[in-house]
């Protein structure tokens, strides 16, 4: 695929990492016989804002330069437009990258699939007029990804295990109202999380059912918990076996609400809105370049 690509720049690292990630791969693919204009706003309305503004004008292809929070923005641009969506990931935790194969860690492949990469359709969910590509998460999980978002040091997984370990201490359970397509669940929970994709919080795969184009939200709801008992439930998080402890209990569904008394949703690492909210799955609304095999 030839053209004009856009790359979208983490406008939290537009003179930082993600800036000379974003340099190396307009400088690949200007080789490679592409047209390349990188945008980077001064905050995350503003990149979206030029994003929007590039999709309308007749970008090939919308690059996301980032983390996941960078891959939120691409998203809100391109998902029902039919322009393809890349990711050269530069940030934390890569989750979608993770999911899908795109490389981690090697700007040149990552680039090279906006050339030799094949598109692949992917549902996202929404939630009223916001879009999201992983999960969305309240209750604990929420916790430590605003507690991620706080933190300066340290960098990558680390960060994540060090807000675990502070939002550790302040664990309470939250009384949840679900309900997955007309079925009605209420419980104390630790965490609840809707995936479209099996991954979040550096690799955790949360939701290890959760395939992002079949059209369904996949849900995991771990029962109150205590320091201990959530303490061994983290590494099998890691693997994506903890779905088979008493404490954890599945769902699947295309449309989830989610309710809670002075609770709030973080999805792709991001802020949504404070409870109750209601996610629907909505099929094929984006195109991402994967590797053939991805």
């Amino acid at each position: 695929m030839t053209g004009r690509v856009v790359l979208l720049v983490n406008p939290a690292s537009a003179k930082g990492s993600s800036a000379a990630i974003a340099d190396r791969a307009a400088e690949l693919l200007r080789a490679a016989g592409h047209q390349t204009h990188l945008i980077s706003g001064t905050d995350a309305q503003d990149s979206l804002a030029q994003a929007h503004k590039e999709v309308a004008a007749g970008a090939k292809v919308l690059a996301a330069v980032g983390g996941d929070g960078t891959v939120h923005l691409g998203t809100q641009a391109v998902a029902g437009t039919g322009v393809p969506l890349a990711v050269i990931p530069a940030g934390t935790g890569n989750d979608f990258a993770r999911m899908l194969g795109i490389p981690r860690g090697d700007t040149a492949a990552a680039a090279r699939l906006i050339t030799d990469g094949v598109p692949r359709t992917l549902d996202l969910a929404r939630c009223g007029d916001t879009w999201y590509a992983t999960v969305l998460t309240s209750g604990f999980d929420a916790a430590v990804s605003h507690r991620v978002n706080t933190l300066r040091w340290p960098r990558g997984r680390a960060r994540y295990q060090l807000a675990i370990g502070i939002e550790a201490f302040r664990l309470r359970p939250v009384p949840f109202r679900i309900r997955v397509d007309g079925e009605t669940v209420e419980e104390e929970a630790t965490l609840v999380a809707v995936g479209n994709t099996a991954y979040y919080g550096s690799g955790l795969k949360i939701c290890p059912g959760a395939v992002p184009d079949d059209g369904l939200l996949d849900v995991t709801l771990v029962r109150a918990a205590g320091r201990l008992k959530l303490a061994r439930l983290l590494p099998r998080m890691r693997q994506g076996t903890h779905v088979s402890d008493p404490l954890v209990r599945t769902f699947r569904g295309r449309e989830v609400e989610i309710g809670a008394p002075g609770a709030f949703a973080y999805a792709d690492g991001e802020f949504i809105d404070d409870l109750p909210l209601t996610v629907t799955c909505v099929p094929g609304a984006v195109s991402v370049l994967v590797p053939a095999e991805g």
